[in-house]
């Protein structure tokens, strides 16, 4: 039995011995990344950076009737950047006939920005976020706005822009988690918000008798997740 053990242990080492040369060949074999790799590795992920991480649909929200774009997520998913392009259809309410006539559809352009605090695991693939928060930026891409009063109304007739408002918003979330590796996306977010600008904000405070409802913009939406 000791004669048979010291004979595999033999064999055991001499294979290790056979072995170890081209491990350590293989090793020296690799070479070492040059400065031109590490450039390379820079300027790839700079541009994998760059990829939209989710595509979101908005309704409503003072950024027109319904909002299509892009964003991204960082800092372990708390902060995300949005860009979204929108349209206010023509309608003729709150118009007279003649007016209603020159009225044409919009396009809208949003850089959103948006909060997340902290989100509470309701089932292994369902996680609510009880509260968003954030600003965005909005513009009109008309002529007919402007963002200084023309040179037909008296200097300082007008304080504010036409064209661009500043919001504000608080909101909720629910993000459903796909296992499915063959779906295009690895979540759906549903998601609502209350809103406000900051031409509303000026009114309420100077007017008391405002209501919610003429101060205040409810919008919902859904947000797909694709990486």
């Amino acid at each position: 039995m000791t004669t048979h053990m010291k004979s595999l242990n033999f064999k055991l080492l001499l294979l290790l011995t056979l072995l170890f040369p081209f491990y350590t060949n293989a090793q020296d074999s690799i070479p070492a990344p040059t400065l031109y790799d590490r450039h390379i590795e820079r300027y790839t992920s700079l541009w994998e950076n760059l990829i939209p991480r989710y595509s979101k649909i908005q309704f409503a929200g003072s950024m027109g009737m319904f909002s299509f774009g892009i964003g991204w997520d960082y800092y372990r998913h708390h902060w995300e950047t949005d860009l979204l392009f929108g349209f206010v259809p023509k309608t003729a309410r709150n118009l007279k006939a003649e007016s209603s006539k020159k009225r044409h559809t919009m396009a809208t352009f949003t850089v959103k920005q948006n909060y997340i605090p902290w989100r509470v695991p309701l089932h292994k693939n369902i996680d609510f976020e009880p509260l968003t928060t954030g600003l965005y930026i909005n513009t009109l891409l008309d002529r007919d706005f402007w963002v200084q009063s023309p040179d037909k109304y008296p200097k300082g007739y007008y304080f504010f822009s036409t064209r661009i408002r500043t919001h504000i918003f608080l909101g909720e979330r629910v993000t459903f988690k796909f296992n499915n590796p063959g779906r295009w996306h690895k979540s759906v977010t549903l998601f609502y918000e209350l809103s406000s600008c900051d031409l509303y904000i000026l009114n309420k405070f100077g007017n008391k008798y405002l209501k919610p409802k003429d101060y205040l913009s409810l919008s919902f939406g859904l947000k797909f997740q694709i990486l």
